[in-house]
């Protein structure tokens, strides 16, 4: 910090340092663990990761940060609210008085259930048998329970949960906001059903060669801008990104030999991760600021640049030429405007991160309601995969043939049970009015992508979003962009007009 401050604001500044270099740490080993480790080393990093996210808890928890909060309290409500100073303070106390309420014993147990879960996770994959995941996904529901009841709730436990990943979040306005989507969106799936025939997706199933693929996505995640030089991207089972400071963040992403959309379209939604991680200003790293708002608030960078950008008219008509140079005899005969009508089909499909943008909640929505239904104690976990195959025929129509596209397709049972899946829905929300507000101050967005132009838009999310590191909760942060509330009402407009017109309705 560039002032002179408080003795104590100083230790505090020191102590956190300590604490966030071990998160680093413990994301390394994340980051290879997904990446590079042999699976043999699965045994071995569980221990790993046990320790070091011990000792990250035991240096948040230290009684010394109690004193030093304490006395910075008078301090703290003397500085601007949206200070970096106060909100230094007020985060860090957030955080202490949640990590306080966890022995270090159930953070160990909860980190070797993570790493253990994934193994167990991927031999189920390979073996394509739910059953064999369900011994891991009992001990990280047990523990995930234990942690809701530790941290303590009023209404539900996923409340405790929920609030770990969207602060000061319940489960009842998810509920509200989910209940309001179907509403719209079930009918928006009935009535494109309808059309079937007017968006021919071909194009997209065909032999493209993987190494072209994975460059063209790198030109992709470029054009967005991503700075390969101060990240790398990987392949991995699943897509994710990480970040251990604003100058090293990670990407991943898979191929499929026949199929265009899940390397590109998943190295765009990483990319809008990293372009996140990338604009939170280097003077709070090592800070409580050094994160994002909220995981939804992630969710609505990546799925902006994914979808609002990556599967618009716009960006299709400037990125064409890129896409025809890679692969001129798949795209021979096709116009910008087939392929962009293409990658936009709607059509109820078994994997979620494949799924079109119509249908998307409704995976989430599937999970949502599995997982609270596990938690209101109404269904057992090795009676996940009916339910699952019964909720994907209620709302999408279709049943998975095998647990590999089912119950099994998600990382995320593995690692954190418990209101794990909502964020990406509520990102959808958030990631329309954050464009929206924008488009107000910039209302000639869509030109710029038509001429491969994306630098407008990402200057105003390094603006308007990122510059906020985890100053803000993500209700307080919507208010402190579009001046308004959460609302579906922007993201369900934005729906229905863009696939009315593809689709003729």
């Amino acid at each position: 910090m560039d002032a002179t401050f408080p003795e104590e604001f100083e230790r505090l500044l020191e102590i956190w340092g300590e604490y966030d270099d071990l998160l680093n740490v413990s994301q390394v080993l994340d980051w290879d663990e997904e990446t590079q480790m042999p699976r043999s080393g699965s045994a071995g990093r569980a221990d790993h990761k046990a320790t070091v996210r011990r000792l990250a808890h035991e240096t948040l928890t230290r009684k010394e940060l109690d004193r030093i909060l304490k006395k910075l309290e008078s301090w703290e409500k003397d500085q601007p609210y949206d200070s970096d100073q106060a909100s230094i303070v007020r985060v860090a106390r957030r955080q202490y008085e949640q990590a306080v309420k966890v022995p270090p014993r159930l953070v160990s147990e909860l980190s070797r259930a993570d790493s253990e879960g994934y193994h167990s996770w991927l031999d189920a994959r390979e073996a394509n048998d739910f059953t064999r995941f369900v011994p891991a996904l009992h001990k990280i529901y047990r523990l995930c329970r234990e942690l809701a009841d530790t941290l303590g709730y009023e209404e539900h436990p996923l409340d405790a949960l929920l609030d770990q990943s969207e602060p000061g979040m319940k489960i009842c306005e998810v509920e509200a906001i989910f209940e309001e989507l179907k509403k719209d969106i079930v009918p928006l799936v009935d009535a494109v059903s309808r059309k079937e025939g007017a968006v021919n997706d071909a194009v997209l199933h065909q032999q493209f060669d993987e190494s072209k693929q994975w460059s063209l996505g790198l030109e992709g995640v470029k054009a967005i801008g991503f700075n390969l030089k101060e990240g790398r991207a990987d392949k991995s089972v699943h897509p994710f990104s990480t970040a251990f400071s604003p100058r090293d963040v990670r990407i991943t992403s898979r191929v499929f030999p026949d199929f265009f959309n899940p390397c590109f379209f998943g190295f765009l939604h990483e990319a809008g991760h990293g372009n996140y991680m990338q604009g939170i200003p280097v003077k709070y790293r090592r800070t409580p600021l050094a994160g994002g708002s909220s995981s939804g608030t992630h969710e609505s960078q990546s799925r902006t640049w994914e979808n609002l950008v990556g599967r618009s008219r716009g960006f299709w008509q400037g990125f064409f030429p890129k896409l025809q140079t890679a692969f001129p005899e798949q795209t021979r005969g096709t116009t910008p405007e087939e392929w962009y009508r293409a990658v936009n089909k709607v059509e109820p499909s078994l994997i979620r991160v494949e799924a079109d943008e119509v249908t998307y909640s409704l995976h989430i929505i599937v999970r949502f309601e599995l997982e609270k239904a596990v938690y209101d104690e109404d269904l057992k976990v090795e009676e996940l995969r009916d339910a699952w195959n019964e909720k994907f025929r209620k709302y999408l129509g279709i049943v998975p043939p095998t647990d590999l596209v089912g119950v099994l397709q998600d990382i995320h049972w593995s690692g954190f049970f418990g209101a794990s899946f909502v964020s990406y829905t509520l990102g959808n929300v958030m990631s329309v009015q954050f464009y929206e507000a924008a488009l107000r101050e910039k209302p000639g967005l869509k030109d710029e992508f038509a001429k491969g132009d994306y630098s407008g838009l990402l200057d105003w999310t390094r603006r308007n979003v990122h510059a906020h590191g985890s100053k803000y909760k993500p209700g307080e942060l919507m208010r402190v962009v579009t001046g308004q509330p959460l609302s579906t009402g922007p993201y369900l407009g934005y729906i229905k007009r863009k696939f009315s017109d593809i689709y003729g309705l």
